[in-house]
């Protein structure tokens, strides 16, 4: 029924981890005969309080070939920084988080750059549990990385896409999974998992 949506990575900036790896940090676009939606924002700026991690920045708003303005929808899968530093670039439009989520944002010191979830215009959306964002495409809570984390489901076919955000910020986590949302990927059979910081899907 939905095998029409499709899952686009998008890299939009770099960070340092260790002393000489970058890891990469990508977005992920969803085309859905009902609409776009756009999981994570990355990050638009440098801030000091990330300065040891030299991002290294490609961001949405400066990339010709993203469409910022056919976006209906945006997910944050949670909000660490590096996932919510562009949602000033969608205010006006609703933007999904788990509630539990943005309270831990807003409350929990050394948690994010405040200012960056809270940016003027932004509207977050709070979920609690499971939403259906679009037929085929649904929420759900996933536990782990962080208390509100969330990542998007995507009906394509037999078996699912999954965007997972940090659930797993590397494969071999789900290869082992150990955290409650990772283990509920796995119990997915997913066909392919998109991660904030690969450049390939994992697959089973």
């Amino acid at each position: 029924m939905t095998a029409s949506v499709t899952v686009t990575p998008i890299r939009v900036a770099s960070l340092l981890v260790g002393e000489d790896e970058r890891l990469p940090v990508f977005v992920h676009l969803i085309d859905h005969p009902d609409g776009s939606i756009l999981v994570d924002t990355g990050l638009t700026a440098l801030h000091p309080a990330v300065a040891d991690m030299d991002p290294q920045l490609e961001p949405l708003n400066e990339q010709s070939n993203v469409d910022l303005g056919s976006i209906t929808a945006v997910v944050n899968t949670h909000l660490h920084f590096d996932h919510c530093g562009g949602n000033h670039l969608f205010a006006g439009r609703p933007i999904y988080v788990q509630r539990a989520e943005l309270e831990d944002a807003r409350t929990l010191d050394d948690y994010t750059i405040r200012e960056w979830v809270d940016a003027p215009g932004v509207d977050y959306v709070p979920v609690d549990g499971e939403l259906e964002l679009l037929p085929g495409a649904r929420l759900v809570p996933a536990p782990g990385h962080t208390r509100g984390s969330q990542i998007v489901v995507v009906d394509a076919g037999e078996r699912p896409i999954v965007i997972a955000g940090d659930t797993a910020v590397w494969g071999a986590q789900l290869d082992e999974p150990e955290t409650e949302g990772q283990l509920l990927i796995r119990s997915l059979d997913p066909q392919q998992v998109w991660l904030s910081h690969a450049d390939e899907p994992w697959t089973p």
